[in-house]
């Protein structure tokens, strides 16, 4: 496996056996029998000291099934969540997934584009010039910028709200 595969799904792992664990918990508390979770005030409350003892089975067998069933859907949801976070968060790595534009502010000055630059956004990404592109004469602070994917290949551009350049760009955190 790739470093890079590597990294990109080991967050996704961790998340996924949080979440099943956080889940898993309710569902063995909830095996057991109602009687046994509730007080007596409150068993009695709830009339249910009025079942019989085969009403008081079936309802702690549909209470069980259905408390199942709502954690399968649950542990199912926080996958498909937690998936999706991660795809998002790890743009323009390669094999991420994700082409969605990044929409965010360099940190910092910004005095024109230059090979081997490295820009730092608002949102934690650090992001590597490859290219020759330039852009001479330009001093921001703190500038808005966008990242977007090219349409064939894995190649990411970043360009300056009020610009036109485009520089080719790769993520390097």
């Amino acid at each position: 496996m790739s470093a890079i595969h590597s990294a990109l799904t080991r967050p996704l792992l961790a998340a996924c056996i949080a979440a099943a664990l956080a889940l898993a918990a309710p569902a063995a508390f909830a095996q057991a029998k109602i009687e046994q979770q509730m007080s007596a005030e409150q068993f009695k409350a709830a009339g249910l000291d009025r079942l019989s003892p085969e009403q008081l089975a079936n309802l702690n067998a549909w209470l069980n099934r259905t408390l199942d069933s709502e954690t399968s859907k649950a542990v199912v949801k926080a996958k498909e969540e937690t998936r999706e976070q991660v795809k998002h968060e790890n743009r323009g790595f390669l094999g991420s997934g994700s082409r969605e534009p990044i929409e965010a502010r360099m940190t910092g000055a910004f005095a024109g584009f230059e090979r081997g630059q490295t820009y730092v956004l608002d949102n934690g990404q650090e992001w590597r010039q490859d290219d020759n592109a330039n852009l001479p004469g330009v001093k921001l602070d703190s500038p808005q910028v966008r990242i977007t994917p090219s349409l064939i290949g894995n190649a990411w551009y970043l360009a300056v709200q009020g610009y036109n350049t485009r520089a080719k760009v790769t993520r390097t955190k």
